[in-house]
Parts: C-alpha cells; structure tokens; sequence
C-alpha cells in the first residue's frame, strides 16, 4: 500500500492529501462552533474560524496543483510549477487575514476590558479541543509525510499550519481552564497568541515561496549527490562544471563533462545521455539536465 501511494502522481497524491485536509476541518470547525457557543467559549469560536479557513487553504491549493501539473506549452515551455508557488503566497495572504481578523478580536477585548464578562465555559470546550489536538497532529504527519516526498511547497505550507492548529487548541485549553479558574484574561492571550501561531506560519509559507520563486541552487548535499553521480558514469573523466536552479518544485541542471578527446561525436553523446538518463533516474525531481562534453585535457 506504501509503495502503492509512494508511485501516485504528483498531482494526485497532492490532491488527496488536500481532500484530507478539507474533510478533516470541516469537521473540526463544525464541532468547534457548536462548542463554542454551547459552552461559552470565545477562543474556541476563533479557532473554529481558523479550522474554517483552513478549508480555503485546501481549496486553493489543489486548484494551484491542478495549474502546476499543466504541460509545458509555447507560452511556458518551462512548465507550470511555479504556479505552485503562486498558491502557497495565497495560501500566506488568507492566513493573513485570519491572524489579522483574530488579533483585532483580542486586542478590542483587551482594551474595553470585555473579558472580565466572560462565561465559563463547559467541559464541552475542553473534550473538543484534545479532539482538535490530536485530529490536527494526525493530519500534520500525513500532509507533512507526502509534501516531503513530492517537494510541494504549499502542502508542506498546509502541514505546519496544521502543526500551528495543535498549539492553537493547547491554547484554547489552557484559555478554558483559565476562566474556569477565576483568570478570564487568559482567553485573550490565547486568541492573540493562536494569531501570533498562524501568523508566523503565514510568514513560513510567504518566504518560502517567493524564494522559490526566484532562482536558487539546491542544497550543496543535493549537488554533491549529482557531482558524484555524474562522476561515476562510463566514460566520464572529469565534471568540470555543475549548476542547479530551482523552478517551483522541480529542478534544473548544467553540467560540463570531460571525455576522451579522440570519441567520435556518437560516442561523446553517448556518454552525455547516461549521464542525463542516471541523474533523471535517481532524482525524482530533475525535470531537466543539460549535459555539455569537453575534451579531456584542453582548457
């Protein structure tokens, strides 16, 4: 089953995992509400608000990833990826808003003093929010799990907002058993402290994809990996010369290789073509190499 999901396409495995998520916060923003009006508990309301725009976040990116997976065409003979990129500072935007549309709440409760006529909640409150806890950590593993393996920067961006989720319902918790104890004013600090979690998720995925979506190599380790590969090849003498940039989620390389000088010009792009076919082979997400052939021993 493993190896089953493993081999899905790109877009597909996204996509489920998406549905996962949009499925799994419906459900969680539906019985937050529900508790949070029957039990009196503000903070809950609020992070039933964020569960609610989580969905939104699913949405966009599975319509980003239905963008991203589009062949290349004459308009964009690169391919579509950074259309990815594009969703996840969307993705960044809405949470935003919701951190945004939080903290106002928090900030006014603290400033007319609002707090201090709070209800106490029921334990209603507290049984859904270990609910959300240990919902929200799941759907963190699985979405975690998958954008790794696909290198997808908006899910990836959707895994750590679920993470966020975790220590917003901690808080919600703790802002409960607050009220409960005579300290109302901690149902402020939790709702400005789930604002601070979700902004600085938003900050994560917002940095993330604009450096994505300008040009950067890989990580030294990964062109370490490609140098050595390449090195490794019949025929090849000597690389003399590596680049990679990264393209939304896939990536492109440059190399200049060293061969026999004496090769016949067949021979020399046969050499060339294992190396293309050993890198794309072995890393999933080379979408593209060039591979030039030098004369061994002339500058």
């Amino acid at each position: 089953m493993k190896d089953k999901w493993r081999t899905l396409p790109f877009e597909t495995a996204v996509i489920r995992v998406s549905v996962l998520n949009i499925f799994g916060n419906i459900f969680l923003s539906v019985i937050k509400f529900i508790a949070g009006f029957l039990a009196s508990s503000g903070a809950m309301i609020s992070d039933a608000i964020n569960s609610l725009s989580d969905v939104l976040s699913s949405i966009v990116v599975i319509v980003g990833v239905k963008f991203s997976a589009q062949k290349s065409d004459r308009q964009h003979p690169y391919g579509h990826e950074r259309f990815e990129c594009v969703t996840a500072i969307v993705l960044a935007c809405v949470l935003l808003l919701t951190a945004a549309f939080i903290g106002y709440e928090a900030i006014e409760m603290l400033t007319e003093g609002s707090y201090n006529g709070l209800k106490i909640p029921g334990t209603l409150a507290i049984v859904v929010a270990v609910i959300s806890m240990a919902v929200k950590e799941v759907m963190f593993w699985v979405t975690r799990a998958t954008a790794r393996r696909r290198a997808s920067s908006a899910l990836m961006g959707v895994a750590w907002d679920n993470r966020c989720d975790v220590f917003s319902s901690l808080c919600v918790l703790i802002s409960i058993l607050g009220i409960k104890l005579g300290a109302p004013i901690l149902e402020v600090f939790a709702r400005l402290i789930i604002c601070i979690f979700i902004f600085r998720s938003a900050y994560d995925i917002f940095s993330d994809a604009v450096r994505k979506m300008v040009d950067h190599s890989c990580s030294e380790e990964t062109e370490r990996e490609i140098y050595d590969l390449a090195a490794a090849q019949a025929g090849v003498l000597r690389v003399d010369m590596i680049k990679t940039r990264i393209f939304g989620n896939k990536i492109y390389v440059d190399i200049e290789i060293s061969a026999d000088p004496t090769l016949t010009l067949s021979e020399g792009h046969d050499i060339a073509l294992c190396v293309h076919d050993a890198v794309e082979d072995k890393f999933q997400n080379v979408k593209h190499i060039m591979v030039h052939v030098n004369p061994y021993g002339e500058e």
